[in-house]
């Protein structure tokens, strides 16, 4: 997607460690019209499957999730990273592994939201390693609700998780693939 990549090549910070900072309009600071137009195409690739849910991850995605709803008309449901008092007992619960923090997180779905019935769409921010969206999926299975595929924001196509995901026969459509990035020369998308 042109725009994602003028904004990316714009705004956009690599950092050593291999990260992208795209914090100032993307997961910390939200530029709202502009990730809603994000949801819209993800609402013309995703539009004729269905989807009565979109299917999350704290933090990050949970903005551009919410953006991408208003387009379908449907509820965000967006997995826990910490059980809390006022969850209930009876959650899916896998462990998920997150490149930027560093950490293992048991990230939790109530099973009230997500069941037989639902077709899923998995929104998120980035793909890399491909851990969060894994967890997603078999969270989705675990739940009996079908997953009709996964819209990415921002792909790090040089890495294994996009790889891995669509050899389990998942859809995934990114709105930006990186090639490669560097400090000195930037990011290069894929053609």
């Amino acid at each position: 997607m042109r725009l994602l990549e003028d904004r990316i090549r714009k705004d956009g910070k690599v950092r050593s460690g291999d990260v992208l900072k795209v914090d100032g309009f993307l997961n910390h600071m939200i530029d709202v019209p502009f990730v809603a137009e994000l949801g819209r195409e993800f609402y013309r690739l995703y539009k004729d499957c269905g989807v009565n849910k979109i299917l999350t991850i704290e933090s990050s995605g949970i903005g551009v999730a919410c953006l991408t709803a208003q387009f379908f008309n449907c509820p965000v449901v967006f997995a826990k990273k910490a059980k809390s008092k006022n969850i209930d007992a009876d959650t899916y619960v896998v462990p998920v592994e997150s490149y930027t923090h560093g950490i293992t997180s048991e990230v939790i779905v109530s099973k009230q939201y997500l069941g037989k019935g639902d077709r899923v769409l998995v929104i998120d921010d980035f793909l890399a390693r491909g851990n969060a969206l894994l967890g997603l999926i078999k969270i989705i299975r675990e739940s009996g609700a079908e997953l009709v595929g996964a819209g990415i924001v921002i792909e790090k196509a040089y890495q294994d998780g996009g790889a891995a995901v669509r050899e389990l026969g998942v859809r995934v459509e990114s709105l930006a693939r990186i090639a490669s990035m560097d400090e000195k020369t930037g990011v290069v998308f894929c053609e």
